[in-house]
């Protein structure tokens, strides 16, 4: 059970409130965001696109669209190399759609998972070497290819690196960068860069890189350029989301954005993997491009090329696109049996440690396909609260591994202090992929162990309250006005209640699969709401209930006889349902207690 905890950050809320014409609740729910000054306020109640940050602040920006610019216009045959990922994925596309608007002729190769491993890889740069290009330009990768891109200038090449992920640092001095030797490196986690709000994801990097090239290629600031930007926001939003970027600052604008333009979407691919998956372009929410259309794209990379994702994108022909999105969707179906096979065997794995688990899970799997690694640690890491590292065989003396982390647990900067044994690394704080020799992997386990410094507190899991909320305080206006605080995801969590005395009157068992309970309850003054509860909380409730008050007062519950009174503390949600153009209150449960 998770350790209830209100968020209790001081301010006076009916000031703030009077001030910014809101509700003292929701004054209190954006300072429990740290949106503090007016201004950030403002901003964050409109999330207007004239409050993302100028790309020339960017370091290397203007060089790198300057020297792109001159490739462009001396006829270079020009690669864009890119990441097998939704980021990898979308910031290509991005790229390749902005060079050619500005004339360069310009393709584009993401890495096989397998045959070439992460990002920027010499077998890649002599391939595009041989099929006469001159200028490769990376997205989503390429900061920690430091051999690779000094491969292509030994080649005389013009490389340019766009990336978001952390930079390598000197072992004697952390303030001394380790940057390839590139043209030019735009990197926003640079050391030396001043920009405003560094957590972008590649597409975003990519977005502001066509930004700036076509200033530099003097394109007119006309509606044909307006619209290229509106359409290509859509996949700098979709990437965001699927990189699990916290939506805060310029992410939030970026992905509101992209949920008001593509509705409109010109791009044949996109429209066509939203009927293949059954998406209403206008109800596009986080969790559609998180856990529906997003791991579609990001199954070409792992269980098959990510080109095919890209090839969706860049498709004109609608037939032609419905068989890729409709080929996607059964790649992710497969991949979703594969992965739930995976988690089984990792629960067994580690359920050899029984309750003393250690502070930082290494979980060997020689047999996973290595592109299931990262998502199987995820869902480990989900259930235990541990970071959670799983490694699997590639068929040579190495091994690859994919980590996602707790709250508390740096991972790239564990991977870095142990990069002595490892082969390749890179990431951020949440997750990471490596590889090292077969021989290290005990000696990994151990230095990983050996320099945690997480406690028992990091392991607990916590349910971070914004506030005690009775239901009698729920109106329509409240929640249009939260709905402004929207998109919620990674950073910018949706805001989360609790409420004493819950009496539960009547329930019954919907759903094709009967995994979801529509409750009916009733607050101290008397007033009836609608209370979903479905998603994990389900596998528990059923349980609660008879522990609590009984099986046959739960089946009472549910047949709608009468029962004893069940009153209850809930942790939950409020969101507005529409029924056949009608609007109500409906509370979507998230925890209890008796």
């Amino acid at each position: 059970m998770a350790k209830w905890v209100e968020i209790r950050k001081g301010a006076d809320f009916n000031m703030i409130a009077q001030e910014n014409g809101i509700s003292p609740i929701t004054a209190r729910l954006l300072r429990n965001r740290d949106i503090t000054s007016n201004e950030d306020i403002s901003m964050y109640m409109n999330a207007d696109e004239s409050n993302l940050h100028d790309p020339h602040l960017l370091r290397d920006i203007d060089k790198a669209a300057e020297i792109m610019a001159e490739r462009i216009q001396a006829g270079d045959s020009i690669r864009v190399i890119g990441d097998y990922d939704v980021d990898g994925i979308c910031s290509s596309y991005i790229l390749i759609s902005g060079i050619k608007l500005c004339g360069g002729d310009v393709d584009a190769r993401l890495p096989h998972r397998i045959e070439d491993g992460y990002g920027l890889s010499v077998g890649l740069v002599d391939k595009a070497y041989e099929e006469g290009k001159r200028t490769i330009i990376t997205c989503d990768n390429g900061i920690a290819a430091i051999e690779q891109i000094a491969h292509a200038k030994e080649l005389g090449m013009t490389v340019i690196v766009t990336d978001h992920h952390e930079v390598s640092y000197s072992e004697e001095n952390r303030d001394e960068m380790i940057l390839p030797p590139a043209d030019a490196v735009v990197d926003p986690k640079r050391l030396d860069d001043e920009y405003p709000y560094p957590e972008i994801c590649g597409a975003m990097v990519a977005y502001k890189f066509i930004q700036v090239l076509t200033e530099k290629m003097e394109m007119p600031q006309d509606e044909r350029l307006s619209h290229f930007f509106d359409e290509m926001s859509i996949f700098a939003g979709w990437a965001t989301v699927c990189d699990v970027m916290p939506l805060k600052d310029e992410n939030r604008i970026i992905v509101k954005k992209s949920f008001k333009c593509i509705p409109q979407t010109d791009n044949i691919g996109l429209r066509a993997l939203l009927r293949a998956t059954d998406i209403d372009p206008y109800r596009v929410s986080c969790y559609i491009y998180g856990f529906v259309i997003g791991p579609c794209l990001n199954a070409t990379g792992r269980l098959d090329s990510a080109m095919r994702g890209l090839e969706l994108l860049t498709e004109t022909n609608s037939n032609a696109a419905a068989e890729i999105a409709l080929e996607l969707k059964e790649l992710n179906d497969s991949r979703k049996d594969m992965t739930a096979e995976g988690k089984e065997e990792a629960m067994e794995i580690i359920s050899g440690y029984g309750e003393n688990l250690p502070d930082v899970l290494v979980i060997y799997m020689p047999g996973l396909h290595e592109s299931l690694a990262g998502i199987i640690a995820g869902r480990v890491k989900e259930e235990v609260n541990h970071p959670v590292f799983v490694l699997t065989d590639t068929g040579d003396d190495l091994v690859k591994g994919s980590g996602r982390s707790i709250e508390g647990y740096h991972m790239f900067e564990a991977l870095s202090e142990c990069r002595n044994l490892l082969t390749k690394y890179g990431g951020h704080k949440m997750a990471a992929g490596f590889s090292l020799k077969k021989e290290n992997v005990e000696a990994f386990r151990e230095a990983l162990n050996d320099n945690s410094k997480l406690t028992e507190d990091d392991f607990e899991e916590v349910l971070r309250l914004d506030m005690v909320l009775p239901l009698q305080y729920l109106s329509m206006g409240l929640l249009k006005e939260i709905d402004k605080l929207a998109p919620f995801g990674q950073g910018n969590p949706e805001p989360l209640f609790a409420s004493r005395d819950v009496e539960l009157v009547r329930g019954r068992v919907i759903g094709k699969n009967a995994n979801t309970v529509k409750m009916s309850v009733r607050d101290e003054k008397g007033n009836f709401y609608d209370m979903m509860v479905f998603g994990s909380v389900f596998d528990r409730w059923n349980e609660f209930l008879d522990m609590n008050f009984g099986k046959e007062q739960r089946e009472n519950l549910y047949n709608g006889a009468n029962h004893d009174k069940m009153i209850i503390k809930i942790a939950y949600q409020a969101k507005i349902n529409e029924y056949r153009g009608e609007e109500s209150i409906q509370i979507v449960l998230k925890d209890f207690i008796p």
